[in-house]
């Protein structure tokens, strides 16, 4: 199979929000102008979540797919709920060729332990980007299982800690360089506004878990505690430096800084209650501008910084959340599924990723410098992640499985409720890790 060039050319589990949409085919039939050989051609298949990304991209990158493979006839399902709506395809072996995995109800881990993806690993060593291999052009490396690879990371993305700059600087609130800081900064805000200043959704508790208590295993204990708390290793959950994370969530509970009505919030809610200054701090990924765009108040300036869980000294802990694209183990025309994957991977689409929704394409040498479009939040936040004095990247190894990450949720809810105590949270998690071990 040749796979065409591009012209001159990302898990993921967001509840994002969206416009709902089924596209169906979008082939123009127009005339001949790409690639006629009728080695890709076809029904083509792509099924991708819209949420706070948009679906402008998706948009573009299809159309110039369709210009360049015009024998392929290509049908989109795309939507908030597009997970919900195909889950029946996937159980009945009847799947798209091509999915993003991305937004609530989806779960590479699990896809993979289901066997619903293709291995990639032989193929992927196959492709290239400007004449070098496509694994030396990406930021991050797939996720690995057991060695082979079932995705490709397409979205750079990282959970982070957003506050309104233009308020803070009014107020003179401080911007938290770590955990102390953290906790003095939502005191003064406490004292100063009577807001409980930290929000997020407890609808959706991986939000929490992801933006907040990853940057702080990373940062307590490095990658091999992370991988032990996502693969749910035997002890990791019980862990003293796991155990210390989890006495700071309480300390922020018992202080009366975790905004206690979030547990009915979905992520809407609770980042509309950020933006009127309900709140002061919430975890969200690159995507809550572009989300939110519509509902910004007058004078709201999106500040980001990397979750301040660490200890003063220590520099930033960011964990790369990475939105991937994988191909359907039993996808009806997995040439063209391959094409349109090879042809995404380019730099010119990356450079038009950030323009459309605000966040980072996962491949390298991307220069973003001086682009009107993108932006400034972007381009700061770009400039410090990748200054290693302010911050030290972590990567985890794959995400944590729904298996896993559901019932660790749950208890991590109750925590930040004051139901339980983060002795109560570790032994939970523990059991719930257990039980997925299969013990």
């Amino acid at each position: 199979m040749l796979a065409g060039c591009a012209p001159g050319a990302s898990g993921g589990d967001e509840a994002e929000g969206g416009q709902s949409e089924d596209t169906g085919d979008t082939s123009d039939g127009g005339e001949d102008n790409g690639d006629s050989s009728g080695e890709i051609s076809g029904e083509l298949e792509i099924q991708y979540f819209v949420g706070g990304y948009g679906d402008s991209w998706w948009k573009e990158v299809i159309g110039d797919f369709q210009e360049e493979y015009p024998d392929v006839t290509i049908t989109e399902h795309a939507g908030p709920n597009i997970n919900e709506e195909m889950r029946s395809r996937w159980v009945s072996d009847d799947p798209p060729d091509v999915v993003y995995i991305d937004g609530a109800g989806s779960s590479e881990t699990q896809m993979v332990e289901d066997g619903q993806l293709m291995n990639l690993t032989d193929w992927v060593n196959e492709i290239e980007v400007d004449g070098s291999p496509l694994l030396d052009n990406l930021i991050v490396e797939p996720a690995d299982y057991d060695g082979d690879i079932y995705s490709l990371p397409l979205v750079f993305d990282t959970w982070g800690t957003w506050y309104d700059r233009a308020w803070f600087e009014e107020e003179g609130f401080e911007v938290p360089e770590n955990f102390d800081s953290f906790m003095d900064s939502m005191a003064t805000i406490n004292d100063k506004e009577g807001i409980a200043p930290f929000v997020t959704t407890g609808q959706y508790p991986y939000y929490f878990l992801r933006g907040m208590l990853y940057p702080a295993f990373a940062a307590a204990g490095g990658e091999e505690l992370l991988a032990s708390v996502i693969d749910g290793e035997e002890g990791a959950w019980t862990s003293e430096p796991v155990l210390e994370v989890m006495k700071k969530v309480e300390k922020m509970q018992e202080a009366g800084y975790i905004d206690p009505g979030f547990g009915a919030l979905n992520h809407t809610q609770s980042q509309m209650n950020f933006l009127l200054h309900d709140n002061a701090f919430i975890p969200v990924g690159f995507w809550l501008p572009n989300e939110m765009e519509n509902d910004v108040p007058e004078g709201f300036e999106f500040g980001f910084i990397p979750s301040p869980m660490q200890d003063a000294g220590d520099p930033f802990a960011i964990v790369p959340d990475l939105r991937p694209l994988a191909i359907a183990e039993k996808a009806e025309n997995p040439e063209a599924a391959k094409a349109f994957v090879e042809f995404v991977y380019n730099r010119e689409y990356a450079t038009l990723f950030s323009e459309h929704t605000g966040a980072i394409m996962n491949m390298t040498d991307v220069d973003l410098t001086g682009n009107d479009n993108v932006p400034p939040y972007l381009m700061e936040a770009n400039e410090m992640i990748n200054d290693p004095e302010q911050v030290q990247i972590y990567n985890k190894p794959h995400p944590m499985s729904a298996d896993l990450e559901t019932p660790i949720g749950d208890a991590l809810t109750s925590l930040m409720l004051g139901n339980i105590t983060a002795e109560e949270f570790v032994e939970e998690a523990e059991a719930a890790a257990a039980e997925y071990r299969g013990e």
